[in-house]
Parts: structure tokens; C-alpha cells; sequence
């Protein structure tokens, strides 16, 4: 599949949680980050959201410890939190 495709299938996947808090917290991270994503980080990121929403969101707020396998940059970035969009 290529890369445009890909991104399109994580956009809508990102976007598509089950919850509204989840598809600001997750979607929101995609849609600041996914441009500058390498191959590896897409890989990566097509990995952890296969994991239940409520276990990424802890993980970004910092509420549950981060699994070994998605410590890294991607899992830094989310972490951060000032992506995810605030209707005022």
C-alpha cells in the first residue's frame, strides 16, 4: 500500500475511536504529528492504536506507565498533550 493511502486508512482509524475523548486525544495527535513521521514511526504508530483506547490515553496523560515497546519519540510527543483541540 502506499504511503498516501496509509495515512488516509490512520486519519480515518485515528479519528474513529469509539469515543469522543479518544478521537480528540488520539486524532488530534495524528493530525499535529503524522507529516513529519518517518516509515517507522507510521509502522509504529499503525501498532498502537491497535491497543485499547483507554491504555493509550493513560499512557499520554501519565496515569499508567508506558509499555517498553512504544517508549520512544512517537509516545514522547503524545505525552505532551498540547495537541489535542479545545472548543472554547
Amino acid at each position: 500500500m502506499d504511503r498516501d493511502t496509509k495515512i488516509k486508512r490512520l486519519r480515518f482509524r485515528a479519528w474513529h475511536r469509539g469515543t469522543k475523548e479518544a478521537d480528540l486525544l488520539i486524532g488530534g495527535f495524528f493530525d499535529q504529528h503524522h507529516a513529519g513521521w518517518t516509515d517507522a514511526e507510521i509502522e509504529q504508530f499503525e501498532v498502537l492504536i491497535e491497543e485499547q483506547d483507554v491504555d493509550i490515553m493513560a499512557w499520554a496523560m501519565g496515569t499508567q506507565a508506558v509499555p517498553e515497546q512504544y517508549r520512544g519519540t512517537l509516545m514522547q510527543a503524545m505525552e505532551t498533550l498540547n495537541y489535542v483541540p479545545i472548543a472554547r
